[in-house]
Parts: C-alpha cells; structure tokens; sequence
C-alpha cells in the first residue's frame, strides 16, 4: 500500500464489517501519534456528523499529507467528490479510502475512478497471523473482536449485532430493498446451506419470492462481504458440473455443524490467498470446486491465470486418503491435491498420490497469508 500511495495512486481498502480496515487505515496517520486516529483531523468518517459536514462543506484539513476517508461510499456523489480532490491534490496529498461494501462495485457509474486507484481486500485473521490455538480460530472465527476476547458470550452478541447492523444499516443506506425482513430470513437460513451445492430453486420456494429475486439479494450480500460464491471447476473428461455454486461466509463461526464449518474456514484462508495474489501481483486467481455428475467431489481448486495449481478436500478429522482425489487427479491437469484435518497425521506426496496433512502445516508450507 505504501508504494502505491508513493506512486500517487489512490489506495481504496474493502472488507466485511468490523474486520479492521478503519485500523489498518488509520495505522498510515503519523502526525499525532499519542491520538487514536478516529480523533485526527486526517480521519475523516462519513458516519460522523463532522465527517458529513467536512465532506459536504469540502473544507477539507489543509495541512495534512494523507486523508482518510472512511465509509464515503454511503455519499451519493462520493465519486466526483474523491476524483476532484485527487485531480487538483494528488501531488501533495496521499489519499485512502475504506468501506465496508465492494467499493470496486459501488464506483462503477458516473465519472469513473478507473486508473486513479489500487484496490486491496481485507480479510479476517488466518492462521499465518494468529498464534494461538487453530480451534479457537475455528469457533470464534477470525474477526478481530471475537477472536481476540476468546469468549463465548461476547462472540454470540458481536455476531448477532454485525449481522443486525449489515442488513438494517449498510443494505438500507446502499441498495434500495424493500423486503429487508426476508433478506433477514435469508441469511438467517443460508448457514446450513454452506458446504453443498446451493439451491437457488429451493431458497426461492421457502421465502415464496421469483429466482430472479433470490439472486439479487445475494449478489447485493456479496457486495456486502457477508458472503461469497464459488464456481465449479472441471472438463469434459470428468463430467463436471457447470452451473452448481457453492456459498460461504466471510464469518465462518456462525456455520453450526463443525464439519462444515472447517469447509468455510478452508474457503477463507485459500479465498485470502487469491486475493492477496490479485491484488499485489495483479495475477489472475480463482477459487473453485471440483464436482461431477456423480457426485464425486474436492472442495477447493485455486486457479492462476486460468491455470489451476492445486486443489484441497477438506476433513475435520484424521482419515485416509480420500478415493476421489486418485479418481480427479487421473482425469485432471492439476497438478498437486491435498487433504487438510485437524489432527496430526502428515503422510502422502502432493504431487502422486495426494497428501494428507494437518491444515496449520498446511497453512505455514504454502505460505498463505
């Protein structure tokens, strides 16, 4: 981040609700050390009465080498706004802007920003950055507040209110959605959905509302980062499946059933990578999955620049290999499988017959962020 902003590029961070980017942000602001940055004249929110006032005043703190705005997309003009500053400031001024919705997707229209900014997703902590114990990272998931408290009382209300705050708060003051209570009901369902095939025909007869329907919302909960879809990945060799998707959540604590819920934290940690990737390197990544129509399955394939790398099955708990990863990497190009757990066990070659191994040594061997 700090090359771009030195390249005079405008730095836009996006990422869930309350996963850290306002501190990440506001980790740039040096000219008051001894001050919480949401007190410096630099940080500038537009959920604040003085942020809204500064912003739509355009007296903007003179002084100051950077700028944060945070949640400005919420602002209606936000686009011109940002662009005009950084046209006639971009020699003196560094500027970063935060939100928790995809702000790639809320610039879009009007006059674009297109060129004038890098984009960079945050996630929750993963393994590579928690040192305690990964079952405390599996049932109080990687948001900062949570994890850090290790308790389960105060984990139950943070997550009860996020969701509460995403769907009262941030949908309301970025999409117009009339049926808020059913979008409510959806996500109260979509938990026990994550680790199979994703059923909009049955989502659409449960809530009574059109498919048509039933894709909006999600797409509007994407643009949200509560949660995310993934494609199937395959050929014609393998029979693959081609229009089933799988959906995840950004917060995997709140998937009840524990296998499963290993699946989602899986999916967070190799999403992350993919991420990470395309937005410091500018490869192109995908995460898949691997299913057919006999339903032989791998949970994860990681594609770069089209070209998948290695694919991962998920399991929460030490068992042998899995027979379908003889069956895929028979009739498939990737080149390495792995079998990630819980336990102990570490045998097999990823490149021959797949590798099982625990999902921490996995983690630390790949080198995922």
């Amino acid at each position: 981040m700090l090359s771009d902003l030195a390249r005079r590029k405008m730095v836009f961070i996006g990422g869930a609700r309350q996963v850290g980017k306002s501190t990440l942000a506001g980790s740039f602001l040096s000219s008051n050390i001894h001050m919480p940055y949401e007190e410096q004249n630099a940080y500038i929110n537009w959920d604040s009465s003085r942020g809204k006032e500064i912003i739509l005043s355009g007296d903007l703190p003179s002084k100051e080498k950077i700028i944060i705005f945070d949640e400005i997309h919420k602002f209606a003009r936000w686009r011109n706004f940002i662009k005009g500053i950084y046209d006639t400031r971009k020699s003196n001024l560094k500027i970063l802007v935060t939100g928790s919705a995809k702000l790639d997707y809320y610039r879009k229209g009007g006059d674009s920003l297109l060129g004038r900014y890098h984009y960079y997703r945050l996630h929750p902590f993963t393994v590579g950055e928690f040192n305690g114990d990964v079952q405390d990272l599996l049932k109080f998931g990687g948001f900062p507040e949570p994890l850090h408290s290790l308790n389960e009382d105060y984990w139950r209300r943070w997550s009860r209110e996020r969701v509460e705050k995403i769907i009262y708060e941030d949908l309301s003051s970025l999409e117009k959605v009339k049926e808020v209570s059913l979008i409510d009901l959806l996500v109260e369902n979509l938990p026990d959905r994550v680790g199979s095939p994703l059923s909009v025909k049955s989502i659409r007869e449960d809530l009574q509302v059109a498919h048509e329907t039933v894709e909006r919302w999600l797409e509007i909960l994407q643009r949200l980062y509560l949660v995310y879809r993934i494609s199937p990945f395959g050929s014609p060799k393998i029979r693959a499946v081609k229009k089933e998707q799988k959906l995840y959540f950004w917060d995997w604590s709140i998937i009840p059933e524990i296998g499963h819920r290993f699946e989602n934290m899986v999916a967070g940690h190799l999403l992350k990578y993919c991420h990470f990737i395309e937005d410091t390197k500018g490869h192109r990544m995908e995460l898949r999955f691997l299913r057919d129509i006999d339903k032989r399955e791998i949970d994860f394939v990681v594609l770069k620049d089209k070209k998948p790398i290695f694919a991962v099955e998920c399991k929460a708990g030490e068992k042998s290999l899995s027979p379908y990863i003889k069956y895929f990497k028979e009739r498939t190009s990737i080149p390495k499988f792995y079998q990630v757990h819980l336990g102990k066990k570490d045998f097999g070659d990823a490149t021959t017959t797949g590798r099982v191994l625990p999902f921490k040594l996995f983690c630390n061997e790949l080198e995922l962020p």
